[in-house]
């Protein structure tokens, strides 16, 4: 949204961006729960979930999906027509991410290719269009949760391969899993470098940059094939940084 705008978009297009993405993420988060709750019930590290434990129902979390996605719809025709347009088809992705890893092994770049919508549409509730810096975000997304998603992947390969789930760490096994994860994290460096050369961010943005490449740098020296005690760790301390601090950089960039 600031970097479409060149600063503050304003009142109207954060609320409704903000509930867009509200809807959204409910509506993936409860359709997830609700897919896998057969697969959360038999493995040891999600039993203790709502669903299988019974804490909550699946009319319930059914009805919490369908809400967040309205919720999407409508906040996404507040903002422009092209954002109501393609709604529709970001719910095909928030929905249909689910099933990915019953069938592919790529389903770590379909989850970061999803999430990675959220910086189109961003951007296109402030122009209303589709411009090149918003793709190359959307490019650094992908490649940035598909590396700790691979990485977090790690914990289930034995519990993966029993069932007959896709993932890199179950298919190629956990060294070359932990390789291709850093691969991914070289290319979310490069692409939020040319972000910045692109928008022209200036020495606010590069410092975040730094700082960005050396807690990803960090995130990959906690995780070893043979322990990974401290995979919760590098997977949601480090990337809450990290995601705060590109925001920050951001907002330093265009506006110091």
């Amino acid at each position: 949204m600031v970097l479409a705008a060149g600063g503050w978009p304003g009142w109207w297009t954060v609320v409704w961006v903000t509930l867009a993405m509200v809807g959204a993420r409910t509506c993936a988060m409860a359709t997830n729960r609700v897919v896998d709750r057969w697969i959360d019930a038999a493995n040891p590290r999600t039993a203790g979930r709502h669903l299988p434990r019974g804490l909550l129902g699946v009319g319930q979390m059914r009805l919490l999906a369908v809400g967040g996605a309205a919720l999407l719809l409508v906040a996404a025709g507040m903002l422009n027509s092209l954002c109501l347009a393609l709604s529709p088809l970001a719910l095909v992705f928030l929905v249909g991410y689910s099933y990915t890893k019953r069938f592919t092994w790529t389903s770590h770049w379909i989850l970061g290719f999803t999430d990675g919508i959220a910086a189109a549409g961003g951007w296109i509730a402030v122009t209303g269009r589709f411009e090149p810096p918003a793709l190359v975000l959307w490019l650094a997304l992908t490649v940035w949760i598909a590396g700790f998603d691979i990485v977090y992947a790690c914990q289930d390969v034995g519990f993966d391969r029993a069932r007959g789930l896709h993932s890199v760490p179950a298919r190629f096994g956990v060294p070359a899993a932990l390789g291709v994860a850093r691969v991914n994290h070289v290319l979310t460096a490069a692409a939020l470098a040319l972000l910045g050369a692109m928008m022209d961010l200036g020495a606010v943005y590069w410092i975040g940059w730094l700082a960005v490449v050396a807690l990803l740098v960090y995130e990959h020296s906690l995780v070893r094939p043979g322990d990974l005690s401290r995979l919760d760790v590098a997977f949601f301390n480090v990337n809450g940084y990290i995601a705060v601090i590109v925001l920050v950089a951001v907002l330093g960039g265009l506006w110091l």
